[in-house]
């Protein structure tokens, strides 16, 4: 009457080992590690070589160093040694192997090779940054202007119509001045069949014919949204030079992203990469130097050239027609200049950025090409107590050189100040141009000391309510409640196993939703034993008695997991980062607790009761 059959004996031993196989290696913690990535490639062993020599070179000690999918990982004793560690392997392998500090399982080989690791970590258990960056829509707005004022001036002049200015003004909105109203209508017709989506419309200002254009509501959302998907492309990009695994990048909003970088031990470097907004612009020198000083001195700039400042404060003239702008460049690495030894940067442009660099350096040989760095810089000041932030625009030119050859889809930019300078502009050159800049506006930190604190507080409150139920249990309950708090531990290892096979990612809140498995799962089986309770009050023999409790039971325990599960879901499904960890570890737990509240009790139930002929009371 009570007795599995063997298959389903063996089915649920089976279960029980490969759960207690997958969680294993959870147990071993983590060490201080080096993760090394190769852009574009592979790390291969000869790089991993490379750099073991140079750490023993430097007597730091290793202790393990293997590849590990497509990158290099190697493992040190102490955060110490890892901190040492990180500029020789930077120093030995170069530029083109990005080095970033994190924390890697320190489980043994044989577990990593059969692909058994122990689940991620989240950031308020592992430790690292966590970011919140706020997009400035309205510059991606007037970014989106210029580019097409930009496209207006080459039209204009290819149907040869004459123009006096065009510029974006202060109501954003492009604004073209005209000679003549009959030129305005002119231009008119010719520019609002290739920007459909501008607004165009013909006004006078001080008695001047005006043509302003301005983005539809469709074509303001419509750019909006590309600055939102091409600056998470961006900060992905990003994220992949520092080398970190398991990053969270993601839209919160309209106009937000949330970057969580978990492991990460480098915070102030990874802020200073995230947060960057450097781009480049490549522009041809407009005038002579006397031109320049006349143009700062008067204030009269030329109807077809701005005038910009180079580091030292000297000023320079470059046309407005902009060459080649950063969203063309592919690739980016620093070194130096052959010829005087300065730092450098080595630039890669893609096809139609190499083309138009060839056509217009080509035409323009023995004349002089700027380099305008731009960056936009949020400072915050205290004005009447409060903080307030001040955006700034730095645009400076860092190189002019005379134009000796025809450039194409390669050339050096010097005019650095140091070798730190030229990597960092490489590295955010290699990562993309963001499309409109963004400010942080949230920044936590969470040091591995405090993620430890975390797990060891969420260990504290899983042990202090398993401690507490099985203590109930088993007292109220005797042998059926030390069976069901075994099924309890059970329960917890298959959870840690699922994480792990799924690897996927434990929080806080996943924790939280481990202990409230604990009463979910021990409910299941009060309801049997109960049911057992009753049927022996209403005169059945204890064998059929638990045979009862388990079938009579089994509806009302499907249907409240059911539920249960249902509401995890729709937890999945609506909420944001936490809840989602919170619904995942619920989800598994609940799944988890109809096998062992149904399955693994009544396989041990069976085991101390099922050969029992005679009988005569159970222990509940």
């Amino acid at each position: 009457m009570n007795r599995y059959p063997w298959w389903k004996n063996l089915i649920i031993i089976l279960v029980l080992a490969l759960g207690v196989f997958l969680a294993l290696p959870n147990i071993y913690g983590e060490n201080p590690a080096l993760q090394i990535s190769k852009r574009n490639a592979s790390v291969d062993a000869a790089a991993l070589a490379q750099a073991e020599t140079a750490l023993k070179a430097a007597h730091i000690p290793v202790k393990s160093a293997r590849i590990e999918g497509q990158d290099g990982l190697i493992q040190f004793d102490s955060t110490d040694a890892q901190l040492k560690a990180v500029n020789v392997v930077r120093t030995a392998l170069g530029e083109d192997y990005p080095v970033a500090l994190n924390l890697a399982p320190a489980a043994p080989r044989w577990m990593t090779d059969l692909g058994v690791k122990p689940m991620f970590l989240g950031l308020d258990l592992r430790g690292g940054v966590h970011f919140l960056m706020q997009i400035d829509m309205k510059a991606a707005i007037k970014t989106a202007l210029e580019r097409r004022v930009d496209g207006m001036r080459g039209d204009l002049r290819q149907a040869n119509i004459r123009y006096i200015s065009a510029d974006v003004d202060k109501d954003d909105q492009i604004a073209l001045r005209f000679p003549d109203a009959a030129v305005r209508d002119a231009a008119a017709k010719a520019l609002e069949g290739n920007y459909p989506e501008l607004r165009f419309q013909s006004v006078d200002r001080d008695g001047q014919p005006f043509l302003t254009a301005q983005l539809t509501e469709q074509g303001a959302t419509a750019e909006r949204k590309a600055a939102l998907e091409q600056n998470i492309t961006t900060l992905r990009n990003r994220v992949n030079e520092l080398g970190v695994a398991e990053p969270l990048i993601q839209q919160q909003g309209d106009d937000r992203i949330v970057v969580e970088l978990p492991g990460i031990q480098d915070t102030v470097r990874a802020k200073e990469i995230i947060g960057a907004t450097a781009t480049l612009e490549f522009r041809l020198v407009a005038g002579t130097p006397s031109d320049w000083l006349d143009a700062q001195q008067s204030g009269h700039v030329p109807p077809d050239a701005r005038l910009y400042h180079e580091k030292n404060g000297q000023p320079v003239l470059l046309k407005r027609q902009v060459i080649v702008t950063g969203d063309r460049i592919t690739g980016a690495s620093s070194g130096f200049d052959q010829r005087s030894g300065s730092p450098a940067v080595f630039v890669n442009l893609d096809g139609q950025g190499a083309r138009r660099m060839a056509d217009i350096t080509g035409q323009n040989i023995g004349k002089q090409m700027g380099v305008v760095f731009i960056e936009h810089r949020t400072e915050t000041k205290m004005v009447d107590g409060k903080p307030v932030k001040d955006k700034k625009l730095i645009q400076q030119v860092i190189n002019v050189a005379t134009i000796q050859d025809q450039l194409a889809n390669r050339f050096q930019i010097t005019g650095l100040d140091s070798p730190n300078e030229a990597r960092d502009l490489a590295l955010l050159l290699r990562a993309g141009a963001l499309r409109a800049p963004m400010d942080i506006v949230e920044e936590r930190t969470v040091g591995p000391s405090l993620g430890a604190a975390n797990i060891q507080s969420g260990i504290d409150a899983s042990i202090l309510g398993f401690a507490l139920v099985a203590v109930f249990m088993m007292i109220y309950y005797r042998v059926f409640g030390t069976v069901s708090v075994v099924a309890l531990g059970v329960n917890l290892v298959l959870i840690v196993a699922a994480l792990s096979l799924l690897q996927a990612t434990l929080t806080l809140p996943g924790i939280a939703g481990m202990v409230l498995t604990l009463g979910i799962a021990v409910d299941a089986n009060v309801l049997i034993n109960e049911r057992i309770r009753e049927e022996l009050r209403n005169g059945m023999t204890p064998q059929a008695a638990i045979k009862a409790g388990y079938e009579r039971a089994f509806a009302t325990i499907l249907d409240s997991h059911v539920t249960t599960l249902l509401a995890a879901l729709a937890l999945f499904a609506l909420g944001s980062g936490p809840i989602k960890g919170f619904a995942v570890t619920l989800s598994i737990g609940i799944m988890a607790s109809m096998f062992t509240a149904i399955m693994v009790t009544r396989a041990l139930i069976n085991l101390i009761y099922g050969r029992r002929t005679r009988l005569t009371q159970l222990s509940i």
